[in-house]
């Protein structure tokens, strides 16, 4: 075969979701939760390796001592050691079994390596080449650890490539931001962020010819560094404050000098670099009248006007920047929960919200739950389409992203310290790799070929 005429990567994924997507259809106003693609599988449960003992076996006596009468502490050490390393075989051995598990009954990829490198070499398809194989899921399952960047003195939160993906920006406790050639593995620039608490996030902003940073950080500062060719930072400068943490920005993606900010004050804002006092209130998120503290925003990258909030509350609120009425259901367009959790009592927080490449799709991280997909073109109060378990996500503020040229694949750090990749149609995990061992709060770029990811 030439190559020419196989299908995109996503075509097998839409194949296997024909099925269940029959079964779930498009809910709005049907009861009850939709069946789940791949909940029967999704209901194994994780292994925790645990130390068996044979009943009546007594537990070894760790404080036991030599033959001189004096504790033997470098045997004693030599023993924990022995266990941790067996405990450790353990782990890994329970960890490929079930992800051997959970890979078994996937049908088989349909790209083929051999018949498009034949094709990109006589020129046909050539320009297709890059897309199919950063949605390929055979090259997903091949993902590896690739180098570490070691510069920061503090927890990493943050990291974005820049739009070609050349540069890696990095956040952190040490209130620092480097800006890292990632390829050779090197920092290019380190700047003090002006910031007084933990820095969130730092985004380059598109169309800027990298020269601008956006920041925002716990002190619910947002910022924006301004970097020159030389290689340094030539000033910081606060162009917003909430009043509280501000977790999240969203970048407007043909915009240099424009975009939103969420924080804990239930606020955003909408900032515009162009202005002399760059800071508009866009709205104050409520629920009756009650504030709900924001940590996570992100603008439709179809239709900009339009973008999908989260926070202390269960629900996904979206805007339409145009016609925000606060005094008309607290200017909400439409918004979106998962049908167990509306009047659910488990004080459940949305961590982290992001739009598909195509504005289509919404992808939605609770806390001590699991990760939702929404379509976004559904009306107001739809429930959810897919959902993906098996990642721990209680003790921080855990990122969730798509992942591939077509959002073929959902990507979430965790708080076991692995990656874990969804197929994102059949629900399956398709991946699972060991990232930080203080867990991993996972960014970077969407649309494949590399990933970033960061921890404590």
């Amino acid at each position: 075969s030439d190559g020419s005429e196989e299908p995109d990567p996503g075509e097998d994924q839409r194949r296997e979701g024909d099925a269940s997507a029959a079964t779930e259809g498009h809910s709005g106003s049907q009861a009850g939760t939709p069946r789940e693609a791949g909940d029967e599988a999704k209901n194994k449960p994780m292994p925790d390796a645990k130390v068996t003992r044979v009943p009546g076996e007594e537990e070894e006596d760790t404080d036991s001592m030599d033959g001189s009468g004096l504790y033997s502490s470098d045997e004693d050490d030599d023993d924990e050691e022995e266990e941790e390393d067996q405990e450790e075989v353990e782990d890994e051995q329970a960890m490929d079994s079930w992800l051997g598990a959970e890979l078994r009954d996937l049908s088989r990829p349909s790209w083929r390596a051999v018949p498009s490198l034949k094709s990109r070499e006589i020129g046909r398809g050539s320009h297709q080449f890059v897309r199919r194989v950063c949605g390929a899921r055979g090259l997903v399952q091949r993902l590896e650890l690739q180098g570490r960047l070691e510069r920061h003195t503090g927890c990493v939160n943050t990291l974005h490539f820049n739009p070609s993906g050349t540069r890696l920006a990095s956040g952190s406790d040490d209130l620092r931001v480097v800006v890292w050639d990632w390829a050779r593995r090197r920092a290019e620039l380190e700047f003090d962020s002006g910031h007084k608490s933990n820095v969130f996030q730092a985004k380059f902003l598109p169309h800027s010819g990298d020269s601008t940073l956006a920041m925002c950080a716990r002190d619910g500062q947002i910022r924006v560094a301004e970097l020159s060719a030389t290689q340094r930072c030539k000033n910081t400068k606060r162009v917003a404050q909430h009043k509280g943490a501000a977790h999240k920005l969203a970048l407007e993606p043909d915009s240099p000098c424009s975009f939103l900010s969420a924080g804990e004050d239930a606020i955003v804002f909408a900032i515009d670099l162009r202005l002399d006092r760059p800071a508009n209130k866009l709205v104050v998120v409520k629920e009756g009248d009650k504030k709900v503290g924001l940590y996570t925003i992100f603008v439709n990258p179809v239709n900009t006007h339009h973008f999908a909030v989260g926070g202390r509350d269960q629900y996904v609120r979206i805007y339409d920047q145009r016609k925000i009425n606060e005094n008309e259901n607290n200017g909400v367009l439409k918004k979106f929960c998962p049908s167990h959790l509306v009047s659910s009592e488990s004080k459940t927080n949305i961590t982290c919200l992001v739009y598909s490449h195509d504005g289509t799709e919404l992808l939605t991280s609770y806390n001590d739950e699991d990760i939702y997909l929404f379509d976004s073109s559904h009306s107001d109060g739809a429930d959810y389409r897919r959902r993906y378990k098996g990642h721990r996500n209680n003790a921080t503020v855990k990122g969730v992203n798509f992942y591939g040229p077509s959002s073929e694949f959902v990507i979430s750090g965790s708080d076991c310290g692995h990656i874990y990749l969804w197929d994102k149609v059949s629900a399956r995990i398709v991946q699972f790799m060991e990232g930080d061992r203080g867990g991993v709060v996972r960014e970077g770029r969407r649309d494949g070929g590399w990933e970033a990811v960061c921890g404590a």
